[in-house]
């Protein structure tokens, strides 16, 4: 970056107190915006954790495992337990009606720097499509955003599942 200086006199054009600046500057981010002739330093890698809709499914499965075992006597008692109604149970447990080889898929998917592959509520409208053929056509419809954290190990033939063209392999279909 330069300093250029007016050769002449200052006019009331360009007041003595400013100068004109020539070269690159970047804006650095932070309390307060400043400006540096260095770039800024390249991009760390992609932040990736498990997508909100996979714990929620994870938390669903531990939730009926709970109810299963009698450590819970039903799902009233572990929505007093957690301090979350009823209903909020119900819909959790409402994940574990997907088909196995799309709850599969579900718990593989990651939020990517705090993008959400898809939402909790998409995925409980297709739980309650009916049949896992119907909800294998309705996942096939929605706009997922996959990224999965690794590969679903290989159980049988691979079959092309309907969750935005991944491939699954499982051994568990109806």
């Amino acid at each position: 970056m330069t300093l250029e200086q007016p050769a002449t006199a200052p006019t009331t054009e360009t007041p003595s107190d400013r100068h004109i600046l020539t070269g690159t500057l970047f804006r650095r981010r932070s309390s307060r915006v400043t400006l540096s002739e260095t770039p800024p330093l390249p991009k760390l890698e992609p932040v990736r954790r498990p997508a909100k809709v996979a714990r929620m499914l994870a938390l669903a499965h531990h939730l009926q495992s709970a109810v299963d075992r009698g450590l819970v006597a039903d799902r009233a008692a572990v929505a007093r337990k957690l301090g979350l109604t009823r209903a909020r149970i119900t819909q959790l447990l409402d994940l574990t009606l997907l088909a196995p080889d799309l709850q599969l898929q579900v718990l593989e998917l990651e939020a990517v720097d705090g993008v959400e592959p898809m939402s909790e509520r998409a995925l409980r409208a297709v739980a309650h499509a009916g049949s896992w053929v119907d909800q294998r056509r309705g996942v096939d419809q929605m706009p997922v955003n996959l990224a999965p954290r690794r590969p679903v190990p290989v159980l049988s033939p691979p079959r092309t599942a309907l969750l935005g063209g991944l491939t699954a392999h499982t051994t568990l279909t109806r």
